[in-house]
């Protein structure tokens, strides 16, 4: 009787792997969707095969996954790109913001940092992240 290899459920329950936990999949992937299939497929039987159009079903499930997860992938980045163009468009201009005390400070951004997952305006000596600042007025040069 062939083997089949233990998978992690979507649950992350354990399902008798030698693989410690830690670094079993928790997430059901296209990678784990072939395993399952090719395990499906080399013990199905014989006088019962699969249904193609269940197969195929199937296929079209997992093409759809793969673009939506690009689709997620590609708006994340252009949303991280959109906070940096908005950032940068910041320095020189006044921004409000409220530290962690209930204080409101207003100062001129003299720099952005891109260092984080949120960019970092530079008022006076702070530091503030740019989903922080409560509003901006243009300065009078």
């Amino acid at each position: 009787m062939p083997s089949v290899e233990p998978v992690a459920t979507a649950s992350g329950v354990h399902t008798g792997s030698t693989t410690p936990p830690a670094t079993q999949k928790k997430t059901l992937d296209s990678e784990v969707f072939l395993k399952l299939l090719v395990t499906q497929l080399s013990n199905q039987d014989p006088s019962s095969p699969m249904n193609t159009n269940e197969m195929i079903a199937q296929t079209t499930q997992l093409a759809s996954m793969e673009q939506l997860t690009q689709l997620t992938t590609m708006t994340s980045e252009s949303f991280a790109l959109s906070m940096r163009h908005t950032a940068a468009a910041l320095i020189g201009r006044e921004a409000q913001y409220v530290d962690a005390d209930g204080v409101s400070h207003t100062g001129v951004v003299t720099s952005v940092s891109f260092a984080g997952p949120v960019p970092l305006v530079t008022i006076g000596d702070e530091n503030v992240p740019l989903d922080a600042l409560s509003g901006l007025t243009l300065t009078s040069s």
